[in-house]
């Protein structure tokens, strides 16, 4: 109680001397004074005022909660005049360029526009609209962005490149004469408990606010046409992208796309992107590939009877049918590499001849296929879609067939004004034909951002096999890893350096890439045991062991689904709290968060957990073309597990004879 009573006296006090050092201004309506007024009032808690040496054209001001470009409106009605929101959004630019050469992203540049004599809180495309009540207490609420020797930067630097403005303080020694006019609209309460919540808030993210300057001009980059990004793991690449789509809801009027492949990452990015731009947010859409899709498909009017199960037994019945006693089983006795060729080659690719089959590059398969043996596959393929066909069930790969051949169609506007994809390397051909075919060619159309060797799903493409060019400075590649310290690099690419890889542009390239690294305190612990019971022993010690609140950033993560449920159990024994990252939705929650290594591509913790991380199950003849691609692609699930960490990896063995682990 003591703390609001000096909150109270303290506005009071600095309304009062604000409102007396802005009387002083000549030429600024009695309006425009209270609006400055309320600017000044929030200065002494950490924010700079750019104000015009004329004191008119606006206000610039810099703090806690980033950059916000100020426009005051003088009607008598809550209505933004074209020309007034036309020049502020100038005036925005203006100042998004200014501050790109210190790494500041768009995103954290923001457009407000204050009516005198008003009380609202309202959108205007990306404007935000607040009356002279409201802005003080907005400013105050805003989440923390930018540490104070930041402000301090950013302001000089504004300063110095905007001759036309200057910097402003309250001068809290102002003795304002007694006037007899009333406070406005000074909101008193609404000021104290948003200066009282500020205090509370715990920093935003750095990198939902500054980026390399390399980032930021990628960012605000205009293409002529389809463009991607890729880069070795922790290079930014998720990071440029959420900015992207920010930048690019900022700058159109229709909505963006925003797909990945796994179902837990729009989630978690939904979530990242709100936070850092909540002005735009809900112009941009969060998907999962297949999960729009669907939608997608529904919303044309086409039914679609998508059954994994069903599909599932159709193909295990026309392998047993058709496929077991094949030439197939020559190469490898198990349904599973099949199943994959048909899931990743025939259908992942569209193909629905066998004269294409019978030709066509099949990246990322080792195993050698004559035509014999391709002829066997494709038995296999036709049996598969006539079981399929019987039970009246569609496959995942159906569902991208079939939207691919409603976007094609020429009966409307495209629905998006752009698509971004996210980890691009997971899709198959037909699911990249068809974002492609949302947006075609469009200047700032389709952006693919991705990395060969962080692929963790079999099979492979190039992007021209799409009919997708990328040409000149459309194809930029990130070379500096803000993620890792060279310690666990180092424990990372020592599991892929003799696994060179295929990108997506059909570049060769070595499994060890070289990068600049700029974070220096991550570490490798590895712990090595005789048997199971030992190792998880060290394991909950170890994870007992973190500082308070720690399990908020820390994921543990295994290869199959199977480990999984062991150590869900395993930590449920522990008293250790779960998070499992299928549930996941990027909000910080003080649990370990539980995933495959699948589940965990396009996130990053402090502390990573890999318990068993070399053990390494039969798949397989040991020695044939298809163990040895298989392992290839453990390998690279291994390598995204080890690289989602910061500060510490935890790297756990069993040396001993295998045992059971639950």
């Amino acid at each position: 109680m003591r703390e609001v009573r000096r909150q109270d006296r303290l506005l009071r006090e600095q309304w009062e001397a604000a409102r007396g050092q802005v009387r002083q201004w000549v030429g600024v309506g009695d309006g425009e004074r209270r609006v400055l007024a309320q600017l000044l009032v929030v200065s002494p808690r950490g924010w700079r005022l750019l104000v015009g040496r004329a004191r008119s054209g606006g206000v610039l001001l810099v703090g806690p909660g980033g950059v916000f470009v100020v426009g005051i409106g003088l009607g008598v009605v809550d209505e933004v005049r074209d020309e007034d929101a036309a020049g502020l959004l100038a005036a925005t630019k203006v100042t998004e360029s200014a501050v790109a050469s210190l790494g500041m992203s768009p995103v954290a540049v923001q457009p407000v526009m204050v009516l005198a004599g008003q009380s609202l809180d309202r959108g205007l495309g990306r404007i935000r609209v607040l009356g002279e009540q409201e802005v003080g207490r907005v400013l105050l609420a805003q989440p923390r962005r930018l540490r104070a020797e930041s402000v301090r930067a950013i302001a000089d630097h504004l300063e110095r490149v905007l001759p036309d403005r200057e910097g402003v303080e309250l001068e809290q020694r102002t003795v304002p004469a007694p006037q007899p006019d009333p406070d406005g609209l000074f909101d008193l309460e609404g000021l104290r408990e948003a200066a009282l919540e500020g205090a509370r808030r715990a920093p935003i993210e750095q990198w939902m606010t500054f980026l390399h300057p390399d980032q930021v001009a990628l960012v605000r980059r205009n293409w002529a046409g389809p463009a991607r990004i890729s880069g070795p793991a922790g290079t930014g690449k998720t990071v440029v992208a959420l900015h992207r789509a920010a930048h690019l809801a900022r700058r159109t009027t229709g909505r963006i796309l925003y797909v990945t492949f796994a179902n837990n990452l729009p989630r978690v990015q939904s979530t990242f992107l709100r936070t850092m731009a909540p002005a735009v947010a809900d112009r941009v859409d969060f998907r999962s590939l297949h999960s729009w899709a669907q939608e997608f498909l529904q919303g044309r009017g086409v039914p679609v009877r998508l059954s994994g199960d069903k599909a599932e037994t159709a193909f295990s019945r026309a392998w047993t049918h058709v496929g077991r006693e094949s030439r197939l089983a020559q190469i490898d006795p198990g349904h599973g590499y099949w199943r994959e060729e048909i899931d990743y080659v025939i259908k992942g690719r569209g193909l629905t001849r066998f004269e294409e089959y019978a030709v066509v590059a099949r990246r990322r398969r080792k195993a050698s296929l004559h035509r014999t043996h391709r002829q066997a596959v494709w038995e296999l393929y036709e049996e598969y879609e006539a079981r399929r066909h019987e039970r009246g069930v569609h496959d995942f790969n159906d569902v991208l067939s079939m939207a691919l051949a409603e976007a094609s169609k020429e009966d409307g506007p495209t629905p998006y004004a752009a698509v971004i994809v996210d980890e691009v390397q997971d899709l198959t051909l037909v699911g990249v034909r068809l974002l492609h075919a949302l947006v075609g060619d469009a200047p700032n159309g389709l952006l693919l951002v991705g990395d060969g060797q962080q692929t963790v799903y079999p099979g492979g493409f190039r992007l021209t096999d799409a009919g997708i060019d990328i040409r000149g400075d459309r194809g930029q590649v990130l070379r500096t890893n803000y993620r890792n310290s060279k310690q666990i690099l180092d424990a990372a690419l020592a599991v892929v350096a003799d696994d060179a890889f295929e990108d997506l542009d059909g570049e060769r390239t070595p499994g060890r890439r070289d990068v600049d690294l700029t974070y220096h305190d991550g570490d490798v612990v590895r712990v090595a045991e005789l048997t199971v019971d030992a190792h998880d022993r060290e394991l909950v010690g170890a994870l007992k062991a973190l500082p308070d609140g720690a399990l908020a950033d820390t994921a543990l993560l295994c290869a199959s689904k199977w480990a999984l449920g062991h150590y869900q159990r395993l930590l449920a024994r522990a008293e250790i709290p779960v998070c499992q990252l299928e549930q996941y939705d990027g909000n910080p929650v003080d649990a370990v968060k539980l995933g495959t290594y699948r589940r965990a591509k396009g996130l990053e913790f402090k502390n990573v957990f890999l318990p068993r991380y070399d053990a390494e199950s039969a798949v397989g003849t040991p020695g044939t073309d298809t163990a040895r691609e298989r392992a290839e692609l453990r390998r690279s699930q291994l390598f995204v597990a080890m690289t989602r960490a910061r500060d510490l990896l935890w790297l756990g063995s069993v040396t001993g004879p295998s045992a059971p682990q639950d």
